[in-house]
């Protein structure tokens, strides 16, 4: 597969859906205002969101943490597009940054004049992503050290009424997403790889969960002589 073409599907999916998409995602996108509460990025800090889609969640974080760095990339232009018109009618245009690019690898300090951040937060984009493990992969690369990567994502749904998860899933697979069943195992096998802490928690029976991958901070000081 060439790398225009998730840009192009992305598009496809979603050139007249990004005009009803946050008043409609509200419903079932549950646990996004609850990663935000939980980035605590340090003071004149920098945040990242991969597949930032219409913009709604860097609008949240901007104005909860005001002064520091905001930045999103998303493959699609067409989301981009109305990010973009977003972020000016927030009035946030001077504070979060947008960039077109592909999350299984992207390069940080040419699209935003850094390598890495304090923060990263994905929101639902996993499960629309199929090389999603190569995304974490990246987003751990990007951290600063003592820095974090946030995850809200639809889980195995394995505590409801398996009628409802057949019927999620098939609504879901209209628009290309699909939730990872095995998510918690991998972040776990992940992490260990990466030598970071890993933290989970489910939401709502399982309907979804939270992660967050902690890198280590590097240790100063000199050791014995």
């Amino acid at each position: 597969m060439s790398a225009a073409a998730p840009a192009a599907l992305m598009d496809k999916i979603y050139r007249h859906q990004r005009h009803i998409y946050d008043a409609s995602r509200k419903f079932y996108l549950l646990g996004r205002d609850a990663a935000i509460a939980a980035l605590q990025p340090p003071p004149g800090g920098s945040v990242l969101e991969i597949g930032c889609g219409t913009g709604r969640n860097l609008i949240r974080i901007a104005r909860l943490y005001p002064g520091r760095d905001c930045c999103g990339l998303d493959v699609s232009s067409a989301m981009l597009s109305t990010a973009r018109r977003s972020v000016q009618r927030a009035g946030l245009a001077g504070t979060i940054r947008l960039a077109q690019a592909d999350a299984t690898g992207f390069d940080a300090q040419a699209l935003f004049g850094r390598a890495a951040f304090d923060r990263i937060i994905i929101s639902y984009a996993l499960s629309m992503i199929p090389p999603w493990r190569a995304v974490v992969q990246e987003a751990l690369r990007r951290l600063e050290p003592g820095g974090a990567l946030h995850i809200v994502d639809f889980g195995d749904q394995a505590g409801l009424p398996r009628a409802f998860r057949i019927m999620l899933r098939r609504w879901l697979a209209l628009f290309h997403v699909a939730p990872r069943d095995e998510l918690e195992q991998e972040l776990r096998r992940l992490s260990a790889e990466a030598g970071v802490t890993l933290r989970l928690r489910p939401l709502y029976r399982g309907y979804a969960v939270l992660a967050q991958l902690e890198k280590p901070r590097i240790m100063s000081g000199s050791g014995p002589a």
